[in-house]
């Protein structure tokens, strides 16, 4: 069924709180790593999923929904999932937003390399010009030469590989699992993970006044962005929600140069036209085919 123009303004609304969710968990990760090191936001962030997790999932009555099937599904894709946000909170402190953001975008074209992998979906010609495009697009955002390849760039590029793992795992238990159950152990192995991570050393640094509110942002965010996401997803093909989700480029770009004195990179723009253009060919391409598209969460 063709989206009717209601639901695509409904969509493009539910996007907005995507973007502002992933564009202000940008800042508030920037704004406490002067605090605590990434596996500490990771732990808080998790504590603060679970319980609204919890609490959404006993009022709304689907606390039954989590079961302990699939454990080894869950457990590689929070492994990927905790990996790639660590990555990400990292690059958010060393380099600019719009660069990170950008590489980011790579996650689906990663998933086109991988699924063949794990999925058994077949590697067309379409997704290899996919890749391809996507590859370019890395290419000009990291500018890999020894004055502009640093490790910010290496984590946000690497980030990307993790969501993408997470994202083929995520596919592999929605066929089977719900909605809760894949929260519900998002947060709580990933708090697990988190807190032998973060207590490795033997110190773990508590929240003050001033990082609690952030940490908590933090965790909402998250979760919100993912619920917006997959809301907008339910009212409008994913070639509708796709350049809605890309508009965060250039938003998060305007923060960066507003709040961190961050320039506006014409090259890193480019990039994720490039990228941009090797997910929309895949997706407009699937779309064709089956009329109906999803673009997968990274969580």
């Amino acid at each position: 069924m063709e989206p009717t123009g209601r639901n695509v303004l409904i969509a493009a609304l539910w996007m907005t709180g995507a973007i502002a969710s992933f564009s202000s968990m940008a800042v508030a990760g920037r704004a406490v790593s002067f605090q605590l090191d990434t596996f500490e936001i990771m732990m808080y962030r998790s504590f603060v999923g679970l319980v609204i997790v919890l609490v959404v999932a006993g009022l709304s009555g689907t606390l039954g929904q989590v079961t302990r099937q699939h454990m080894g599904l869950h457990l590689v894709r929070n492994i990927g999932h905790f990996t790639g946000q660590n990555l990400w909170f990292f690059a958010v402190t060393v380099i600019p937003l719009a660069q990170v953001f950008a590489l980011e975008f790579t996650s689906p074209l990663w998933v086109l390399v991988l699924s063949p992998l794990v999925l058994g979906e077949r590697f067309t010609r379409v997704r290899l010009m996919a890749a391809l495009l996507g590859f370019i697009g890395i290419l000009i955002v990291a500018r890999p030469s020894p004055e502009s390849l640093n490790i910010g760039v290496l984590t946000a590029a690497l980030s990307a590989i993790g969501f993408a793992i997470s994202i083929i795992f995520t596919k592999r238990l929605t066929r089977t699992v719900t909605l809760t159950c894949i929260l519900f152990y998002m947060t709580a192995m990933q708090a697990v993970m988190g807190l032998a991570c973060a207590g490795f050393d033997g110190d773990i640094a508590l929240p003050d006044a001033s990082t609690l509110p952030w940490l908590v942002l933090i965790g909402c965010a998250g979760l919100l962005a993912h619920f917006c996401l997959t809301s907008a997803l339910s009212l409008a093909p994913a070639t509708v929600v796709v350049p809605l989700d890309f508009a965060r480029l250039p938003l998060i770009a305007v923060v960066g140069m507003l709040f961190y004195g961050e320039p506006l990179d014409a090259l890193v723009f480019l990039g994720a036209l490039f990228i941009f253009g090797g997910n929309y060919l895949n997706i407009w391409t699937e779309t064709r085919k089956v009329r109906v598209a999803a673009w997968p969460l990274r969580g």
